[in-house]
């Protein structure tokens, strides 16, 4: 493994290695400031499983920073997860291809330009009616191809980081924002992401903002086949066995299954799936108080640039008043010709008294 990953947070070491990633579609941009989060496979010990944690577009906590993805890499004998970050330079994140700029080194999808962010429109999906940064650079996506979502081991990426990415993993950064983890919880709360489920083609591959899945963007189709792993684990057994306890061969030959454990199963669901919506909801409260924030900011620009415009204005007219008045009075100022008073005089008929 590469010495800089050290620097990142090391969130899950799993046994078998994740899914390719899938193919799916970039939603619009909901406005400026918003920057591009690739979706990833994250992992839950209680089901002993990987879960599709949508991409998303999020807000990012300070101008200039960019997001670096998180990835999955081969250590040992497990495969250990490396959590991204925020920070003023895009650092190595494996080496994967994960699409709409981040073709696994660097950012192509757009730049920080006088305290604003323009957006690459060659990679992102951006309506201009809406958000007016944008410029055309083309960018060639020679890994269109490869899904492999992990670096290192058999079959994956094998990048290793520059000196530079060494040097950036080790600097200043921030970790991810709390709509990014609420979002990421909510995914885990979803069974239709998990990878044993939806063989690597998830139904929310993507969405507009952090933990909005009405909106919701299907994967188009898996990155590659799915295989499942041969043993899940402990973790894997217990999450199972909640929803295989009927099907066993004791169970179809009549056997009356353990009512009082599958009460509590149920009952365990039912709170999940209330803790699943009491978090969707909060954080789309959150998302909503952000928006409002955005607009009422957007809205004290506009009022701010028509002040300054009118303004502008208003001391050109004075400024015109004045040099006006300066002209006439240098004019009323000036001494009379001599020479064309006494040619008046002389052309005055005598006096024929």
């Amino acid at each position: 493994m590469p010495t800089t990953s050290s620097a990142q947070v090391v969130a899950f070491a799993v046994a078998f290695g994740p899914p390719p990633l899938p193919v799916y579609e970039q939603p619009f941009c909901p406005g400026e400031g918003y920057i591009w989060t690739p979706g990833y496979w994250a992992f839950d010990y209680d089901f002993d499983d990987y879960y599709w944690v949508p991409g998303t577009w999020v807000l990012a906590p300070r101008v200039g920073y960019f997001w670096t993805p998180g990835y999955w890499a081969f250590s040992g004998s497990r495969f250990v997860f490396y959590d991204g970050y925020w920070g003023p330079q895009v650092g190595f994140y494996g080496g994967i291809n994960y699409g709409f700029g981040y073709f696994g080194d660097g950012y192509e999808g757009g730049r920080w330009e006088h305290g604003r962010f323009f957006y690459n429109r060659s990679v992102n999906n951006v309506n201009v009616t809406v958000i007016h940064n944008v410029y055309n650079t083309t960018v060639i996506n020679r890994n269109t191809e490869n899904r492999v979502s992990f670096n290192g081991g058999n079959g994956g990426i094998s990048a290793r980081p520059t000196r530079q990415q060494e040097k950036i993993a080790r600097g200043r950064h921030t970790s991810p924002v709390a709509a990014q983890t609420e979002h990421r919880q909510a995914a885990r709360g979803d069974r239709e992401q998990r990878a044993s489920v939806n063989h690597g083609r998830p139904a929310i591959a993507a969405s507009p903002r952090p933990g909005d899945f009405k909106d919701r963007v299907p994967a188009r189709e898996a990155g590659g086949p799915y295989t499942p792993p041969a043993n899940r684990g402990e973790g894997g057994q217990r999450g199972n066995a909640q929803r295989q306890e009927n099907n066993q061969p004791g169970n179809r030959q009549g056997q009356r299954p353990n009512s009082g454990q599958q009460n509590q199963d149920w009952r365990h669901q039912d709170r999940l799936s209330q803790r699943q919506d009491q978090e969707r909801q909060k954080l789309q409260q959150r998302q909503e108080q952000e928006h409002q924030r955005l607009d009422r900011r957007r809205a004290d620009d506009t009022r701010r640039q028509r002040t300054e415009q009118q303004h502008q204005q208003q001391t050109q007219k004075l400024e015109q008043r004045h040099e006006q008045q300066q002209q006439k009075m240098q004019q009323r100022q000036q001494p009379p010709n001599h020479d064309q008073s006494k040619s008046r005089k002389q052309d005055r008929p005598p006096n024929q008294h």
